[in-house]
C-alpha cells in the first residue's frame, strides 16, 4: 500500500467534533489503497476527553507521538479556572471576560502564532525528518486548525519534497474568530506571510465547504476542492430508539456566543405563554458547552423549566439525542464568513432523519444541503415568522405521532465515501 503521514493534534483521547476528521479519514483509507501513518501529541491538554473514539482506531495502525508545550493550564491558574475548566474564551465563554481573559486573548493573537499549539512545530519537524529517513512515506497530510498542524506539514514538505495535502476544517486568516483575537498589525503580517508560504508549498488544498473553497481561492489558494465531513454509519448500527416523548429541541455540541439565538429563544417563550399545550410538551435540550449569556436569555425568556443542559457527553451518547429528538437545532455562527459554514454535527443530523432547524444566512452551503436532502429548513436569525411557522407545523405533526422525514440523497455524506475522495487527492498528488 501506498502511505500518507497524517499530522493530526487531535487524536483520541481527545473528544468533541475537531478528532474526527483524521481519526475517520484514517479508519477507511486502507480501502482505497493508502496506509495511514498517524503522528499527534502525547500530552495534548484537550477541552473535552471521550474514550469511545478509540473504537474507530484502525487495527495496527502506526501511531506516532511526540510530548507537547501548551501554555493553558498556566492561564488558568492565573485566571482562576479548574484544571476542568475550558481554556478557551475566545467564543465559549464560562462567564464574563475578566481583564485577565482578554489579555490572555491578546497574548494568544499575536505572540502564540500560529495558534497555541507552536511551541510543538520545531521538535515535531525534527521528530519527523528523522523518522522518515528510515520510514518513507509517499504523501504527507495535515488538518487544520490548529494551525501548527499547517506548518509541520508544509516546513516538513519543504525540507523533504514529500507531496504535502492540506486540508482545512476551518480556514486560517479568512476564520470567522480571527478578528476576536486581537491580532495587531505586526501578528497579522505574520499569518498571512505564513498562510501564503502554506499554499504555495502544498501540491493540493482541501476544505470543508463550497464558499470556502472560493474564498481560499480569492486569497491565492491553487488546486483547492471540497471534502466535506460526513457522517460514519458504524455511528448508527443499533437499533433505531424510540423518539422522545416530550417536544424535544436538541443542540449537541458548542454553542458560542457567535450563536446567539435571540430571536428564536424569545419566540420560545412566547410561544410557551400563548399556548400551554406547546410549553407543556417542550424540552430544549443542549450538550456541551454553552456560553453564559444564551443560559441568561433561555432564564429572561421563562424557559428555565424547559431547559434540560447535559455538559460534555460522549460522542454515542451525542448521537443517541440527535436519533430521539423531535427537532435538532443548528444555528451557525454569526458571521461575514457564515455561508461556507458547515458544522461537522450537520451530517449526523442527517442521517439521524430528524427535523432540522437551522439558523443563518439565506443562500448557505448548510441550507443548500438541507433543501437537497428533504431534512428540514433553514431561516435567518431574525425571521421570527419563518421559525414559527415552522416550528407549529412541526409540534402539530408531534402531536399526531407524524413527526417523520422522507430523506434523499443522503448516502453520498457518508465519511467512507468522502475518504474515498480523499484518496483519489493522494493518488492525484504522485502523479508529477
Amino acid at each position: 500500500m501506498k502511505k500518507v503521514l497524517i499530522i493530526s493534534y487531535y487524536w483520541p483521547p481527545s473528544g468533541g467534533i475537531g478528532v474526527h476528521r483524521c481519526l475517520k479519514f484514517a479508519k477507511y483509507l486502507r480501502n482505497f489503497g493508502w496506509e495511514p501513518v498517524i503522528y499527534a501529541p502525547e500530552n495534548a491538554q484537550y477541552p473535552y476527553f471521550d474514550e469511545s473514539n478509540f473504537q474507530h482506531i484502525p487495527e495496527n495502525v502506526t501511531v506516532l507521538k511526540t510530548k507537547i508545550f501548551e501554555p493553558f493550564d498556566i492561564f488558568k491558574k492565573i485566571s482562576g479556572r479548574k484544571k476542568t475548566d475550558s481554556a478557551n474564551p475566545v467564543y465559549v465563554r464560562d462567564r464574563k471576560l475578566s481583564k485577565i481573559d482578554n489579555f490572555a486573548i491578546w497574548v494568544r493573537g499575536n505572540f502564540f502564532i500560529p495558534d497555541a499549539r507552536k511551541f510543538w512545530i520545531k521538535p515535531s519537524v525534527r521528530y519527523l525528518k528523522k523518522y522518515l529517513e528510515e520510514n518513507p512515506v509517499d504523501a504527507i497530510f495535515t488538518d487544520g486548525p490548529p494551525h501548527t498542524n499547517t506548518v509541520i506539514g508544509m516546513k516538513l514538505s519543504q525540507a523533504t519534497k514529500i507531496p504535502w495535502l492540506m486540508d482545512f476544517q476551518d480556514p486560517w486568516t479568512q476564520v470567522d474568530y480571527y478578528e476576536m483575537l486581537k491580532i495587531g498589525k505586526r501578528a497579522d503580517k505574520i499569518h498571512h506571510k505564513l498562510e501564503q508560504e502554506a499554499f504555495r508549498t502544498a501540491k493540493k488544498t482541501t476544505i470543508v465547504s463550497p464558499t470556502w473553497k472560493k474564498d481560499l481561492e480569492e486569497i491565492g489558494a491553487k488546486n483547492v476542492d471540497v471534502i466535506y465531513w460526513g457522517y460514519d454509519e458504524d455511528d448508527f448500527k443499533t437499533d433505531e430508539p424510540e423518539l422522545d416523548s416530550d417536544f424535544s429541541i436538541i443542540h449537541a455540541g458548542q454553542l458560542g456566543y457567535d450563536r446567539r439565538p435571540t430571536t428564536f429563544i424569545k419566540l420560545l417563550g412566547d410561544l410557551k405563554r400563548e399556548n400551554p399545550e406547546f410549553g407543556k410538551h417542550l424540552k430544549l435540550k443542549f450538550a456541551g458547552t454553552v456560553d453564559y449569556a444564551i443560559k441568561e436569555m433561555i432564564i429572561e425568556a421563562g424557559l428555565e423549566d424547559n431547559y434540560v443542559a447535559f455538559g460534555n457527553v460522549s460522542r454515542p451518547q451525542a448521537i443517541e439525542l440527535t436519533r430521539k429528538a423531535q427537532v435538532l437545532f443548528l444555528p451557525l455562527n454569526i458571521a461575514d464568513n457564515a455561508k461556507g459554514r458547515i458544522p461537522g454535527k450537520l451530517f449526523e443530523n442527517l442521517r439521524a432523519k430528524r427535523p432540522i432547524l437551522c439558523l443563518g444566512p439565506k443562500g448557505s452551503d448548510v441550507s443548500n444541503i438541507i433543501k437537497t436532502t428533504n431534512t428540514g429548513g433553514s431561516f435567518e436569525y431574525d425571521d421570527y415568522e419563518g421559525i414559527k411557522k415552522f416550528l407549529l407545523e412541526i409540534f402539530d405533526k408531534f402531536l399526531q405521532n407524524k413527526n417523520i422525514l422522507n430523506v434523499e440523497n443522503i448516502e453520498q455524506y457518508t465519511v467512507e465515501n468522502q475518504t474515498k475522495i480523499l484518496a483519489g487527492y493522494l493518488d492525484e498528488l504522485l502523479k508529477d
